[in-house]
């Protein structure tokens, strides 16, 4: 394909980079996620990639602070031979006007890109996501079989900690982050042929819309609006869209129907560990359940007094000791942020300290043992134990769960090089998750 690559998507967290490298890989795209966008020197690197991501933080950062860090980074993405950029947020669409803000992000993308408009496709039908009509949809846990629910009346997420769901149709929700007028194709326009669906943008773009959700219900859909995106593209720069990594699964589908990409037949095995180790900032009910189960089943709980937290070395040394002892005599160990008495932390304690100072323990905890496996659970603060931890770059190994592949991690440190990691948002996974990743089994 020219130019260079394919796709470049850019992460508002963690966990939900790892969702978009997962899809890509599955449809036979190489790619290869940073923690930083890379120079064309550090991409010839990976001579065998067609597409990359970076997995950012600005789902957790305040508007002034994604002002300064997305100015920058998306002048940098923009200067690369990348054919489509995709800013990539949760298939829930967490965000808020003073964090998280999509509504901030859209804007230096217009300003950076130089487009007439921004396209949202948030679907995702593999992870139980779906738009109707403008309204979100969201089923009770990622790759189990949990209630379908409007966004505003889902139980967990009406209680997110930092971001709480309380607006199920985008276009209000997204009205409350940004001026810019906000217009939407509906599913039944989006069923119509591309030419019909294209005067229909037309009409939108002369109404002075900058914004244009997309709604979607199954694969078939995201396959026509992938070459619905793929006619937006204008000479010598990226397009740039936003959504959930129904994006991914949109654009490689039409490739694949164009015969560019074909899916890999086989993936390599992971064996089982003899002990994993669990961090998790989740505050997720989904997440909570998991950890009672892993704790019903041979995984030594450790659970971090979240009133004294501080990121000072006399706080978290007593953690990792605790969590070495425990692996040495053969015991996963989950060190989490107390999600059953701490149900809104996030309102008090900022992600970006749980994740530094899980992060910190991880990697004294992985540094002394040389542990194999670990799992990161948590949107809001994964990035930030990534970081902590010396992450500097993730290739997938196989599919895991929906959204949740295993991967392998890149990092100047020995202990953290070839580490394999699996990092899952607070929605995913079924009861037993934690069980399955110390197996290495596939669950889809």
């Amino acid at each position: 394909m020219n130019p260079s690559y394919c796709l470049a998507f850019y992460g508002d967290d963690f966990t939900g980079s790892t969702d978009a490298l997962a899809f890509l890989e599955e449809a036979g795209i190489k790619t290869i996620l940073f923690f930083e966008p890379p120079t064309l020197d550090i991409l010839q690197k990976y001579p065998h990639i067609q597409a990359f991501g970076v997995a950012g933080m600005s789902r957790a950062m305040s508007p002034e602070q994604m002002q300064k860090q997305l100015n920058n980074d998306f002048a940098q993405l923009c200067q690369l031979p990348v054919k489509h950029i995709h800013y990539k947020v949760c298939s829930t669409f967490d965000s808020a006007p003073h964090i998280g803000n999509i509504g901030v992000a859209i804007e230096i993308g217009l300003a950076v890109f130089q487009h007439r408009f921004v396209p949202i496709v948030v679907t995702a039908p593999a992870l139980g996501r779906y738009v109707l009509f403008g309204n979100l949809f969201a089923r009770m846990g990622i790759g189990s079989q949990g209630e379908m629910y409007r966004l505003d009346r889902h139980p967990s997420m009406q209680k997110h900690p930092i971001t709480p769901a309380n607006e199920a149709d985008l276009r209000l929700h997204l009205g409350k982050q940004t001026s810019l007028s906000i217009g939407l194709l509906d599913i039944l326009q989006v069923a119509q042929p591309l030419d019909i669906l294209q005067n229909k943008l037309k009409q939108l773009l002369d109404n002075q819309d900058k914004i244009v959700f997309i709604d979607a219900l199954n694969e078939d859909n995201l396959t026509h609006i992938g070459g619905f995106l793929e006619q937006q593209i204008e000479p010598h720069k990226p397009f740039f869209s936003v959504g959930s990594s129904g994006v991914e699964v949109a654009l490689s589908n039409h490739w694949q129907k164009q015969g560019l990409f074909n899916p890999p037949t086989a993936w390599q095995t992971s064996t089982s560990v003899d002990t994993l180790l669990v961090i998790s900032g989740s505050c997720s009910p989904v997440t909570s359940q998991q950890i009672a189960w892993a704790c019903d089943n041979g995984f030594e709980s450790i659970s971090l007094d979240t009133e004294q937290l501080t990121n000072e070395l006399a706080y978290w040394q007593p953690y990792a000791q605790q969590a070495i002892a425990c692996i040495e005599k053969g015991r996963s160990v989950i060190i989490h942020s107390s999600p059953t008495t701490n149900h809104n932390l996030g309102e008090a304690i900022p992600a970006h300290l749980i994740g530094y100072v899980l992060g910190m323990i991880a990697k004294a905890t992985i540094e002394a043992t040389r542990l194999k496996r670990l799992l990161i659970a948590g949107g809001d603060t994964s990035s930030y134990a990534a970081r902590a931890l010396g992450i500097e770059a993730i290739e997938m190994l196989h599919p895991l769960f929906a959204g949740a592949p295993l991967c392998r991690a890149i990092s100047s440190n020995d202990a953290i090089n070839g580490l394999e990691v699996n990092v899952k948002g607070g929605q995913v996974g079924s009861e037993s998750y934690f069980g399955i990743v110390a197996q290495g089994g596939s669950h889809t």
